[in-house]
C-alpha cells in the first residue's frame, strides 16, 4: 500500500505535467484551473503520506491508504478541471468593448487556433477576421484592444515580434504599425476620448505602471510610481483624469487619477478585488469587477465611487471585462456561464443589469471591443 501511494501520487503529476504543457495559453485562467489545482494539490498530499508512510520506522498502513484515497481522488478532481477547460468547448469569447456609434464590436477569438481580433455587428452578426498572426493578437482586460474615437484605427496588444508590444492598423485590419518596441510587455492599449494620446501599461521600470504617450508612438511619459501593480486604464470622457486597477493597497482597487499622475484618490475602498473599470461616455459612472461576493461579478459605481451597486448575478464562474455603449445604456462584458459549457461568451444586458442577452455562442473565445461605425 505504501508503494501504491507513491506510485499513484506519480502518476498523478505526471499527468497533470502532460495535459497542462499544451494548454493554450489563451486560456482564462478562471475557477476551472482551480479546480484543476485542487485535484493536483490532492495528489501531491498522497504522494507526502506514501513517502511519510514509507520512511517511518515501521510502515503505517493507514497513513499509505489515505495517500491512494488522496490521489485517486486529485486525479478524478484534477482530470475534472481539465476538461472543463478544455472539453467541453473549443475556446473562449472575450473583453468587449463597444464603439462611439454603437453600431460594431472589435474583439479576439481563438477559434482558429490562437487569438486573433475580429470584428462584428453590435447584436453580433457578421463576425469577422481582422488579424492573421500565430503569435496572440488580443487582451485580456477591457482597453487592451481599443478604437480610435473616429472609428478609423483599433490599436491593440501583440506579440508578433517576440514579445507584447503596441500596435496600431486602420479598422479594416490593414495599414498595420508598431507604436511601442521595448523589451519588456508593453499591455492594455486605451485611446484617449479626443484622439491624440494612447494610455498603456508597461513593465520597462520593473513592474506594471500606466504610461501615456502620442498616438503615432512619441513621447512616452510614465504616470505612476508604485511598487505594486497599476493597471487596466480608461479615460474620462472630457480627458482630464484616468481610472485604473492597482494593488498598491494589497488587494485591488479602482483609482483615479489627473492625467498628469497627480491627485491619486482610491474609488472603491473595499477588501475584496475590484478590478478593470470602464468609464461611461456621459462620465457619470464606472462599472467595474469585483469579488466581494465571492466570484466576479459586474458593478457600477457614480464616478466618485459612491453609490455602489451589483449588476449580474452568475455563481458559477464569474463576470468580467465590462464596457460601457456609446449611449450609456447598454454594458457589454465577457460571461462563463454552466448554459455556455463554461465557455467565455460576451453578454449585453441593460444598464440596470436586466435583459441579459449573449452576443457569442461560437464554442471559441472572443474578445470583444466595439467599432465607431
Amino acid at each position: 500500500m505504501v508503494i501504491a501511494s507513491m506510485i499513484l501520487g506519480t502518476i498523478a503529476l505526471v499527468v497533470f505535467l502532460i495535459l497542462l504543457l499544451p494548454l493554450p495559453l489563451s486560456v482564462p485562467l478562471s475557477g476551472m484551473m482551480s479546480i484543476l489545482a485542487i485535484g493536483v494539490s490532492a495528489s501531491v498530499g498522497g504522494l507526502i503520506l506514501g513517502i511519510i508512510a514509507l520512511i517511518k520506522s515501521r510502515p503505517n498502513k493507514r497513513i499509505a491508504v489515505a495517500g491512494i484515497i488522496m490521489c485517486l481522488l486529485g486525479l478524478v478532481v484534477s482530470g475534472t478541471g481539465w476538461f472543463m477547460i478544455i472539453g467541453v468547448g473549443d475556446g473562449y469569447d472575450w473583453d468587449p468593448s463597444w464603439s462611439p456609434d454603437g453600431t460594431r464590436i472589435v474583439f479576439v477569438s481563438d477559434r482558429d487556433g490562437n487569438s486573433e481580433i475580429y470584428v462584428m455587428d453590435a447584436d453580433g452578426s457578421k463576425q469577422q477576421r481582422l488579424t492573421d498572426n500565430p503569435n496572440d493578437d488580443w487582451r485580456t482586460w477591457p482597453d487592451s484592444c481599443s478604437w480610435s474615437p473616429d472609428g478609423t484605427h483599433i490599436v491593440f496588444s501583440s506579440m508578433r515580434d517576440g514579445n507584447w508590444d503596441i500596435y496600431v492598423m486602420d479598422a479594416d485590419g490593414s495599414n498595420l504599425q508598431r507604436l511601442t518596441d521595448n523589451p519588456e510587455n508593453d499591455i492594455y492599449p486605451s485611446w484617449s476620448p479626443d484622439g491624440t494620446r494612447i494610455a498603456f501599461v508597461s513593465r520597462r521600470d520593473g513592474n506594471s505602471e500606466i504610461y501615456i504617450m502620442n498616438t503615432d508612438g512619441t513621447n512616452q511619459q510614465r504616470l505612476t510610481i508604485h511598487n505594486d501593480l497599476d493597471t487596466h486604464p480608461s479615460w474620462s470622457p472630457d480627458n482630464s483624469k484616468i481610472i485604473f486597477t492597482t494593488r498598491r493597497d494589497g488587494n485591488g482597487e479602482i483609482y483615479m487619477m489627473d492625467v498628469d499622475g497627480s491627485n491619486l484618490l482610491n474609488l472603491t475602498n473595499n477588501p475584496a478585488d475590484e478590478k478593470q473599470p470602464s468609464w461611461s461616455p456621459d462620465g457619470t459612472r464606472i462599472v467595474f469587477v469585483s469579488d466581494r461576493d465571492n466570484e466576479d461579478e459586474i458593478y457600477v459605481m457614480d464616478a466618485d465611487g459612491s453609490n455602489q451597486q451589483r449588476l449580474t448575478n452568475n455563481p458559477t464562474m464569474g463576470d468580467r471585462e465590462p464596457s460601457w455603449s456609446p449611449d450609456n445604456s447598454y454594458v457589454v462584458f465577457t460571461s462563463e456561464r454552466k448554459q455556455d459549457g463554461w465557455n467565455a461568451r460576451i453578454y449585453v444586458m441593460d444598464a440596470d443589469g436586466s435583459n441579459l442577452l449573449r452576443l457569442t455562442t461560437r464554442p471559441v473565445a472572443d474578445e470583444v471591443t466595439s467599432s465607431p461605425y
